[in-house]
């Protein structure tokens, strides 16, 4: 009824205008003030033209013209100009809603690859870790040739956690294609990734992918974007958004959903329409925003960023400066330059205002550092992101077992590492711990931190990790904590089983939507911290079919109190290898962590206990041999199949008593020993 009230206000502010919104394109390299030129072509109406006249409002004509006007920014001068042979876009979505896929069929539509040249999936999805995981995680940069102009694309991740990439490489673009699945509709990230395009005026052009989908419903999805863009309160102009309906798999493309092309070009078509070309001041000084850095074991450092103004040259000596550092100047000298170009670096000579390039020769260049002529070192707004809402403690690993298996062990390595790591991830904060061997690090999620720990550990780096707590902050006086929106995906069977689930947890059900094929979705209200290890026992309530995503809400005063784990850990009462006659009788008590031949140490937790509280067991014991009977007579063991622990797994796992033990050829949890002696303490 909300929505409803909502689409009818917004069509009585259409009919209460008299003038026709006229959509602005435009020309080909002309000055600013230049006449305006008649139209040229009309258009059919568009979404919010066609939710208007649905509930019975006349809507105001919509005209899409092309015009020599363009609306000037504040900075610019006489001398600004548009560059109609570019366009800069940005692909954001919710997880798994194809980007990726997408991109990939662009690039081999606009000839990139040979047509005998073997390429994998995803192919912009080149870090181990995102092919393993089947995430994006890092934002990068590539380019296509259509009829002449150049598109620069930016593949963004799509989890809720990796947000701060989306904030960070925003700026660069002109204008964004927002993936929305045809079955799903859209979920928390789009609404995270639409509102930092929204905050920034970025033309969004939906793409509605997955059209061949058997359950697709494009008129609801259409209908339910609709219905985001005004609850983020976007403008008229904005809502006006084109639609293009894809299959990113199959490559193909149409501007209806019945009328599908054999390839992408309607979605081409519709970028070099849509999205405007960038308006630059080639004559002004130089400025360019650094948004990203990568890393060439030749060429060291990359900058990565788009010209604001000016143009930028091979070899030129330039001032680097910060908005946040006022008057702190320093020089360098450009060693390459490079341009995205057909899925590869290109080196060039000069880039003038208005592309997207990359830099070497500047070996301590930062993210948010804006590179100027350097006679003029004047900085644009430094990169802003939200601020993150779970912290855990890296340390010095301290068992018994440390230092058997890692490559880079001392705090000073730690601390070296962590720093490398701030250089390139914004939405990353690190700060000393209790001790000195020990610092907090703090993320936008558990999935943004684990990421961190599974690269160092791959790296050779061993330390220890410390439960994944929530970060509370002062408002008015009271202590208060992140909130989330969960929504779950589940059978209709399960839906009690959830809510029960989120009921222990604190969370508060907001929405219960029947969704199609016998499934369900709910949305809960929920303090972060009782998401915490909440994965896998969603999981098991819901025999693996449940699938939840969530989006940070707001800081409100704290929940109380939330039982995290009900069952105890079993615990390892001596250092030794593990036995098959120990682990018979040990799987009685709980589930076990661990194989015979594992080599354990005491303190060490080697499985979850049925029952509350922790239980020491001894799984190195033999069995005793006497001249009557030999090791294996009596009995034939049979053992349960143990549960594998990751380091996903662990960290959802462990409760305030306890860390995890991160090496580059294992992953244990044990007891924290500074836990367990204040407890002696206080006893």
């Amino acid at each position: 009824m909300q929505a409803l009230q909502k689409i009818q206000r917004q069509a009585q502010r259409q009919a209460s205008a008299q003038a026709p919104l006229r959509v602005e394109v435009p020309a080909v390299n002309r000055a600013v003030p230049s006449a305006a030129a008649a139209p040229v072509a009309a258009a059919a109406p568009l979404p919010a033209a066609r939710r208007a006249a649905a509930f019975g409002a006349p809507a105001r004509p919509v005209t899409v013209c092309r015009t020599a006007t363009v609306d000037a920014p504040a900075s610019a001068s006489s001398e600004g100009s548009v560059r109609e042979d570019i366009r800069n876009i940005a692909i954001i979505a919710h997880v798994d809603h194809g980007k990726t896929t997408l991109v990939d069929a662009m690039l081999k539509q606009s000839k990139v690859f040979r047509d005998n040249q073997a390429t994998a999936e995803r192919i912009m999805d080149s870090n181990d870790l995102e092919r393993e995981r089947g995430i994006t995680i890092l934002a990068k940069n590539t380019a296509i040739r259509y009829r002449g102009i150049k598109v620069n694309i930016i593949d963004t991740p799509g989890h809720a956690d990796f947000g701060g990439e989306v904030e960070r490489v925003i700026n660069m673009c002109d204008g964004v294609l927002l993936l929305v699945d045809s079955v799903e509709g859209p979920m928390p990230q789009t609404r995270f990734v639409l509102r930092k395009a929204l905050e920034l005026q970025k033309r969004v052009v939906v793409v509605v992918n997955k059209i061949d989908r058997p359950a697709a419903r494009p008129d609801w999805v259409i209908d339910s974007t609709f219905e985001l863009f005004m609850d983020l309160g976007a403008s008229d102009e904005l809502c006006e958004f084109p639609v293009v309906y894809a299959s990113g798999v199959n490559g193909i493309a149409g501007m209806t959903p019945e009328t599908l092309a054999e390839d992408l070009e309607p979605l081409f078509a519709t970028i070099v329409k849509e999205i405007r070309p960038p308006s630059v001041q080639p004559a002004a000084p130089l400025q360019l925003l650094c948004a990203n850095i990568d890393y060439d074991e030749h060429k060291g450092r990359i900058a990565i960023g788009r010209v604001s103004s000016g143009t930028i040259k091979r070899g030129q000596t330039i001032s680097i400066c910060s908005s946040l550092e006022p008057g702190k100047v320093r020089q360098a000298k450009i060693a390459e330059l490079f341009v995205y170009d057909n899925f590869s670096r290109v080196p060039v000579d000069e880039v003038a205002a208005g592309d997207i390039c990359a830099l070497s020769g500047i070996a301590d260049i930062k993210i948010g550092e804006t590179i100027t002529q350097r006679e003029n070192p004047v900085p644009l707004p430094t990169i802003q992101v939200e601020d993150p809402t779970v912290n855990m403690t890296f340390k010095v690993n301290t068992s018994p077992f440390a230092g058997k298996e890692g490559k880079f062990v001392t705090s000073r390595n730690l601390k070296d590492r962590l720093d490398r790591e701030l250089e390139r991830n914004l939405a990353l904060r690190v700060e000393p711990g209790e001790t000195s061997d020990s610092f907090v690090v703090s993320g936008r999620g558990t999935l943004h931190l684990g990421i961190l720990i599974e690269n160092m550990r791959r790296e050779g780096y061993e330390f220890e990790i410390g439960p994944p707590k929530v970060i509370t902050r002062e408002v008015n006086g009271k202590t208060c904590e992140p909130y989330e929106e969960a929504i779950v995906d589940v059978p209709e069977q399960y839906v009690g089983a959830v809510v029960e689930l989120f009921a222990q947890r604190k969370g508060e059900m907001v929405d219960l939507i029947p969704s199609i094929q016998g499934a369900s979705r709910i949305k809960f209200r929920i303090a972060t911290r009782g998401l915490l290890g909440l994965k896998n026992s969603l999981l098991t309530a819901t025999r693996g079919l449940g699938v939840m995503n969530t989006l940070f809400l707001e800081y409100a005063p704290v929940a109380g109190e939330i039982l995290m784990r009900e069952n105890g850990s079993l615990v390892a009462h001596e250092t030794g290898q593990a036995t098959t006659y120990a682990l018979e009788s040990a799987q009685d008590r709980g589930q076990m962590f661990c194989r015979p031949g594992d080599q354990v140490y005491e303190g060490q937790v080697i499985g979850m206990h049925a029952k509350a509280g922790d239980l020491k067991v001894n799984i190195c014991k033999t069995k005793q041999l006497t001249n009557m009977r030999a090791a294996g007579k009596d009995t034939k063991v049979g053992l349960d199949e143990p549960r594998s622990m990751g380091l996903d797994d662990s960290l959802e796992y462990i409760n305030d008593d306890e860390q995890v033990e991160v090496t580059p050829k294992s992953i244990r949890i044990r007891k924290d020993p500074m836990a367990a002696n204040k407890g002696k303490k206080g006893r």
